[in-house]
């Protein structure tokens, strides 16, 4: 078979009445006596096969019966309209040329435990919802690209290793630069600000690591992160840019991926109410409300997944707080001026339980102020001797945040756990496959 002459089943559209050959694999198949209908899947799409034995020679029916599932296999055929079907085509099979016939796929129609798919991760992803996800996914990395670099942002890479915390934790996995020691990172944050300084807008996309021995269903421990930082850029400001970059991406996925949508069983309706500009409490309005739902939590305490829920209940689209107190918060993010205990920062927090998907601030650009942070966060002023140079050498407002890539595309997917978010997911207790 000549590969080259393949056409994808995303293109079988423009080959209607047209003979087309397509390399494949078997999901499924169904039989009703004289017709065989294949369900066949080539990464791009998913397409119905239908062969009648009147119309096929005695090889091409008995290569039919013998696929199983996940057999590969090359199809030829004849595109057809097919309105019933969920991509509108159908092909008629000419001829089947078998590459595979799979003998027991451990993954059947039937119901399986979640460890038993997570061991097998490398076949799930297979099936249409997992697919479905993977495509929702790429296709919000396309959009969130698009939405920085129509905006004059430049991409930056950070590293990966680092010297130092970027938020002065210890959840951070250790590991031996030669004779140094070093870290995975757990934020590119503090380098975007260095590179913000020198290009004005910049965002970085890349993994990052978390050792938190968290087992929740918003927790990955290898993950990937946006983050902008923008010179020049006051707090207010940054909340715009957050409203209408989370806009743009979930707009861009409901108009490019419905199909993936309604096979993952996504509520689309409630992605479309996702418009700027989104509400706004401060962390103030968020003790108040969550003291009227019940919930005992004094003022200086940070929020845990059933506070942010209960709060995201009250809207349609994502809501931001505003002004947390410093005591809980990153030793960089700038104090309000009229009140220095609370920060000029916001969590923007997704609807139906999701929880943060953005966190950002306004960075402090005093060098004073950073300097007598480092101290009270017992920082090593020698490790960020570097960070500290920012602020000496044409120190300017600015602002950032930072977006968890597969929070998000557990929100737009409307997806119960984020390890069906990535390809191969890294919790606390998987590091296989």
């Amino acid at each position: 078979m000549q590969t080259s002459n393949l056409t994808a089943i995303r293109d079988v559209a423009g080959k209607v009445g047209e003979t087309v050959v397509i390399g494949s694999w078997l999901q499924g198949k169904r039989s009703s006596g004289k017709i065989q209908f294949l369900k066949l899947r080539d990464g791009s799409g998913f397409i119905q096969g239908v062969l009648a034995k009147s119309e096929v020679n005695e090889e091409t029916w008995a290569a039919a019966q013998k696929l199983t599932q996940e057999s590969s296999l090359y199809v030829t055929g004849i595109v057809r309209e097919e309105p019933r079907s969920q991509s509108g085509y159908e092909l008629t099979v000419t001829g089947i040329e078998t590459i595979q016939i799979t003998e027991d796929y451990p993954i059947t129609p039937k119901e399986h435990g979640i460890d038993f798919l997570m061991d097998r991760r490398h076949l799930w992803l297979r099936s249409p919802k997992q697919r479905a996800i993977m495509v929702v996914r790429a296709q919000i990395i396309r959009a969130i690209q698009q939405f920085f670099d129509e905006r004059g942002f430049t991409l930056v890479d950070p590293p990966v290793l680092t010297p130092s915390s970027c938020e002065g934790t210890t959840n951070l996995f250790h590991t031996k630069y030669f004779d140094e020691d070093a870290y995975l990172t757990q934020s590119g944050q503090l380098y975007m600000e260095a590179a913000a300084m020198a290009l004005g807008k910049v965002y970085s996309f890349g993994p990052t690591f978390r050792a938190e021995k968290s087992k929740t269903r918003r927790h990955l421990i290898e993950f990937w992160m946006i983050e902008p930082e923008m010179a020049f850029v006051d707090h207010e400001q940054n909340l715009q840019v957050q409203e209408q970059f989370i806009s743009f991406v979930v707009q861009s996925v409901v108009s490019n991926c419905r199909t993936e949508l309604e096979t993952i069983g996504r509520d689309v309706s409630k992605l479309e109410q996702v418009q700027a500009p989104f509400p706004r409490i401060t962390y103030d309005e968020a003790i108040e409300l969550l003291h009227k739902e019940g919930f005992d939590l004094p003022w200086g305490e940070d929020f845990g997944a059933p506070h942010e829920t209960a709060i995201a209940e009250k809207y349609d689209r994502p809501v931001f707080i505003t002004h947390y107190p410093a005591s809980f918060k990153a030793f960089y993010m700038k104090p309000d001026p009229t009140r220095p205990e609370v920060v000029l920062c916001a969590d923007m927090i997704a609807p139906e339980g999701y929880g943060e998907i953005i966190g950002g601030s306004q960075r402090i650009d005093d060098p004073e102020l950073m300097a007598q942070r480092f101290q009270e966060h017992e920082l090593s002023e020698e490790a960020y001797a570097w960070y500290m140079d920012l602020r000496r050498y044409g120190t300017v407002p600015h602002s950032g945040f930072g977006l968890g890539l597969e929070r998000t595309v557990a929100w737009i997917c409307g997806l119960e756990h984020v390890r069906e978010t990535i390809a191969f997911p890294r919790t606390l207790y998987r590091l296989y496959p």
